[in-house]
């Protein structure tokens, strides 16, 4: 930057764009935004209220449960609100320090989230494989210390992002071609030297997904294998449909964060506006699926409700 070195050298606003090629459109496609944060909102919420309010819902199962909604509320906050306000009111405009902090919640808050589910794949194969001791295994203390893990291990690996990009030059761009601020997306605007930035973000992924995934896959696993040598077919498929609920939920959520970190390192021939979309749908997709695939499956919930 210049010599006086009190002189920032990040923009003081950057503008988001909100999806690229498409921004005649996006005013329409943020009603359907809108009505799924209306839902994420209304149903996460309810599910809080449920799992306080009703005793025998303090089970780890549960707690996790509240985890993943409160995750859930967090992630899709940080973005909804700001990308509305870009599809319907037009104001781009987001503040250096608001970019980052939006970052931060984001990233970190996915991490949780996969953190959440990775924890919800241990619960179900003690619940499975020890049914016995389950309770003593996951006591209320143990689900706690899990849950603080997993909120924890986001922050610490999240924040040296922030401040990675704190002390990059941006120089004269400033137009974000996303609908939030984006860890890669913010990066591609610097015009020092990125190659560290890239490779903690690439660090952080393959940290946080990496392990979380190989343990719900060994959970998934081994629980597939338990299942099949329960004696009675009913049995089995009581099993099988609570598993089946999991990996939806889990589906949708690594599936669009594959795919978003993917095509962000290789997918040059994907259309931008895609790549957005589906971005954008990360964010919301779970948080509108949990309260839903949960609550109907959880007969308490159902009975509460109906």
């Amino acid at each position: 930057s210049s010599p006086n070195s009190t002189t920032v050298s990040y923009p003081p606003t950057f503008l988001l764009i909100g999806i690229p090629g498409l921004e005649k459109e996006q005013f329409w496609l943020a009603f359907p935004f809108g009505i799924m944060y209306a839902i994420a909102v209304l149903g996460n919420i309810t599910l809080l209220v449920f799992i306080k309010t009703e005793p025998s819902l303090h089970e780890p199962m549960y707690l996790f449960l509240a985890m993943l909604a409160f995750t859930d509320l967090v992630l899709s906050t940080a973005a909804l609100p700001k990308m509305l306000s870009i599809f319907w009111l037009g104001s781009r405009e987001i503040g250096f320090l608001s970019c980052l902090a939006q970052l931060f919640f984001i990233h970190a808050f996915s991490s949780v989230e996969s953190g959440v589910l990775m924890a919800m794949a241990l619960d179900r194969y003690v619940a499975i494989c020890y049914p016995l001791r389950h309770s003593s295994i996951l006591s209320v203390p143990v689900v706690v210390t899990l849950g603080s893990l997993v909120l924890a291990r986001g922050v610490v690996l999240v924040s040296p992002v922030c401040f990675l990009l704190r002390r990059l030059p941006f120089c004269q761009r400033h137009v974000i071609s996303h609908s939030y601020c984006e860890h890669m997306a913010v990066v591609k605007l610097a015009c020092g030297e990125t190659r560290v930035n890239a490779i903690y973000g690439l660090f952080v992924a393959f940290v946080v997904a990496g392990f979380d995934v190989i343990v719900i896959c060994v959970s998934y696993t081994t629980i597939l294998q338990a299942v099949m040598r329960l004696p009675s077919t009913e049995a089995r498929l009581k099993a099988f449909s609570t598993c089946a609920s999991h990996v939806c939920v889990i589906l949708a959520f690594y599936t669009p964060a594959l795919f978003t970190f993917l095509t962000h390192r290789f997918g040059q021939s994907i259309p931008h506006s895609v790549h957005i979309m589906v971005a954008n749908l990360y964010l919301l997709l779970p948080p509108v699926l949990n309260p839903i695939v949960y609550g109907v499956r959880t007969k308490q919930i159902r009975d509460r409700v109906v």
